[in-house]
């Protein structure tokens, strides 16, 4: 089988900011089953910028992401209920209002920029070069935290085998990791306020005082 090269995408241009009160746009339609099954393989730009507070991680897209151009897109993950509930956000962002999130110190990439229907389409080695890519991210953008949305794909890609949830005792370019469950609706171990929990552990610290000094 021919690798598939890791790839990170440009950033994506920031939306306006909603207006309070304004109605939360209802996004794109959906996606049909052709285009999802076109957009096998495609990647979407990361959402970044200076001074975020966390950067989160998913582990690759989805084709309903890679359908939509919206990280964590697919109707039943759980990512974006439990972004507000931990207190992340204020309300509950539709995936089409992503782009308010860098205003927020918040922003959003993958460890591999494929699109797949499974995560675990992935092989080992593309984890692994997706985290060096991944690494290089961080080095030029220095978010507070670095927060990757899946144990196993973490352990894979930075090689660390026995790394649990939570902090941890391992930098990437200089920056504080945090692993979090994944937010997929195929992860049964969480439900939204557990996730929710889990988010708002990290954003307590996230928050706690001035951005992490990340080796600036």
């Amino acid at each position: 089988m021919t690798p598939h090269p890791p790839v990170r995408r440009p950033a994506g241009p920031a939306a306006t900011p909603s207006e309070p009160g304004r109605q939360r746009p209802a996004g794109p339609a959906r996606p049909s089953p052709a285009d999802l099954a076109a957009a096998a393989g495609r990647t979407i730009p990361d959402l970044v910028g200076p001074d975020l507070r966390v950067l989160f991680s998913g582990i690759n897209p989805s084709l309903y992401s890679a359908a939509t151009g919206h990280h964590f897109a697919r109707p039943g993950n759980r990512f974006w209920p439990a972004l507000h509930r931990s207190g992340f956000t204020a309300r509950q962002l539709h995936p089409s209002e992503q782009g308010e999130l860098p205003a927020l110190g918040l922003g959003v990439t993958n460890v591999a920029a494929r699109a797949t229907a499974r995560a675990d389409e992935l092989s080992p080695g593309e984890l692994v070069a997706g985290g060096a890519v991944l690494a290089a991210l961080v080095a030029r953008w220095r978010p507070g935290f670095l927060a990757v949305l899946g144990v196993t794909a973490y352990r894979v890609a930075f090689g660390r085998p026995k790394a649990t949830m939570g902090p941890q005792d391992h930098r990437v370019a200089g920056v504080p990791v945090w692993v979090l469950p994944n937010p997929s609706g195929l992860n049964a171990h969480y439900t939204v306020d557990g996730l929710a929990a889990a988010f708002a552990e990290l954003r307590a610290r996230a928050f706690a005082g001035p951005p992490a000094a990340a080796d600036r």
